[in-house]
């Protein structure tokens, strides 16, 4: 084998190396975890026949038919935060925007469309479940330097005040809600307002809502390294199944 060929192939083989690392790292680094919001895109353009036939089979399964009224009675009451819920903590780098997942989530929201100050709503994180699905990561968010995991294994969201709802809803339809409520990470309470939607859908109520945080709120410094500069803002973002 001639010399010429010996350097196209340690060239080749420098290519497929800085590739694979370039990959490595940009998994290691970037983002893994894309938000699924629980509020579907509102339909639109429906016709009056498909309107019709959704709402007759909605009908014959004893649910309530999409774009029906959706009564007091149906809505008021204890909610319980289902097992497919999901809260979402989002960190903005250099590069990109890194989601964090926690399924592990549990609380409840007593409504009550007539009387806005009589509702209560709280929620509980197990934070030894945040997720980025990188371990590394993963691992080195959960330690002494950031969240302390071991010493504060729980975060908790109580709220002191909804905004008051419409006394009318329709099926599969968002209605706006605000929540004013103190949020504990790390044993260090920060007062949060979630700007948030409700649909009630098929037995259901779906909130999804958001709030911004920084690192210095809880007693964190931001990260920062040689090779990515990260904002000093966190989203918080849930994204919440309700049963009766």
């Amino acid at each position: 084998m001639n010399k010429k060929t010996w350097v196209w192939i340690a060239t080749g083989v420098v290519i497929i190396g800085a590739v694979t690392a370039f990959a490595f790292l940009n998994k290691s680094l970037g983002n893994n975890v894309e938000i699924e919001s629980v509020i579907p895109a509102q339909e639109q353009g429906t016709n009056s026949a498909g309107t019709a036939a959704a709402n007759a089979n909605a009908n014959t399964s004893g649910e309530t038919a999409s774009g029906a009224a959706v009564t007091a009675e149906q809505l008021n009451g204890a909610w319980s935060i289902a097992d497919t819920s999901k809260v979402y903590w989002s960190v903005t780098t250099s590069k990109e925007t890194v989601n964090f997942v926690n399924e592990k989530v549990q609380g409840t929201w007593n409504v009550n469309l007539e009387d806005a100050a009589a509702m209560t709503g709280e929620g509980t994180l197990e934070m030894s479940a945040l997720d980025s699905e990188n371990a590394q990561r993963d691992e080195h968010v959960k330690s002494d330097d950031y969240l302390a995991v071991t010493q504060f294994p729980q975060s908790t969201f109580t709220v002191k005040s909804f905004s008051e709802l419409p006394a009318e809803w329709t099926e599969g339809t968002a209605v706006p809600v605000e929540m004013q409520g103190t949020l504990t990470v790390k044993g260090i309470e920060k007062d949060v307002t979630f700007q948030s939607q409700a649909v009630y859908s098929g037995g259901q109520l779906l909130l999804s809502g958001t709030t911004t945080v920084t690192f210095e709120d809880f007693g964190m410094v931001s990260p920062h390294s040689i090779v990515l500069d990260t904002e000093n803002n966190l989203e918080v973002r849930l994204e919440l199944t309700l049963t009766k």
